[in-house]
């Protein structure tokens, strides 16, 4: 895992995370579960399903969004016959503590974990795919690499190979911060991931810009690998600008990487 502990500054992580502490009541297409992931801190998750015998994509959100934003959204993946649980971070939503990268890095490996057992414990379809959107690329790749043997796929959206080219890109890096050394890690992570990797962009987003997104295709290690780009989407409306290229994609990516029953 890239060393984040020097990047973990009271200046960058004012930029990186945007934690909200709005929930919305469980829907009654939902059920919510807490992970431990520290001392005396949890995060949350929801599970939102229409169907026990559909898929399930692990999510991982954008900075300014939480958990409870995605009861609506949810049922988009629905039309597309998916289940989706979304996972905030430390101080996102019902989530406790303070988020810093290190952290998130290390509390995807333990969302993961519990998610897979919830899944199991409830008798329903445990075969995961993990996707992650702009800021969730860092927790989807970090399960990717680490976990990848059980997991089916990863989606990245909107997202980067190293957050330190953004820290670079916005002007807030400083000389201390060995960002060279952390991009070097991040593109030697993406070249050891090998499970089908689906990359989802949009042409006009000038927060993670598209040569992101191509750097990711360029280095992962994966032998199945994608990129779509949405036409006219930016960073913050790329769903909804190109809905139906996007869910047919998704769909389509967990029907070719489906295991074999």
């Amino acid at each position: 895992m890239p060393d984040y502990s020097k990047i973990d500054t009271p200046d960058v992580l004012s930029y990186i995370f945007y934690p909200r502490d709005e929930f919305g009541p469980c829907p009654k297409y939902a059920f919510d579960h807490f992970i431990p992931v520290g001392h005396a801190v949890a995060v949350h998750c929801r599970f939102y399903s229409q169907d026990d015998s559909w898929p399930w994509i692990l999510y991982f959100h954008g900075n300014g969004e939480v958990v409870s934003d995605y009861d609506e959204i949810a049922i988009f993946y629905f039309k597309y016959k998916l289940n989706v649980a979304v996972v905030d971070y430390r101080g996102y939503g019902k989530s406790n503590g303070t988020p810093t990268v290190a952290d998130m890095s290390v509390d995807a490996h333990k969302v993961y974990e519990s998610v897979a057992a919830a899944l199991k414990e409830r008798n329903l379809r445990d075969d995961l795919w993990i996707m992650g959107r702009s800021l969730g690329s860092v927790s989807a790749l970090e399960i990717a690499y680490k976990q990848g043997s059980k997991i089916n796929g990863l989606i990245i959206e909107s997202g980067f190979p190293s957050i330190a080219s953004l820290i670079v890109r916005h002007g807030i890096a400083t000389p201390d911060m060995d960002l060279d050394a952390i991009t070097k890690e991040c593109l030697d992570m993406l070249k050891t991931i090998t499970v089908p990797v689906l990359i989802i962009h949009g042409e006009y987003d000038t927060l993670v810009p598209p040569d992101e997104a191509e750097t990711i295709l360029e280095n992962i290690g994966s032998p199945n690998k994608d990129l779509l780009m949405i036409p006219g989407a930016t960073h913050n409306d790329i769903m909804f600008v190109g809905l139906r290229q996007y869910m047919e994609a998704i769909r389509k990516f967990v029907d070719t990487t489906s295991p074999v029953k």
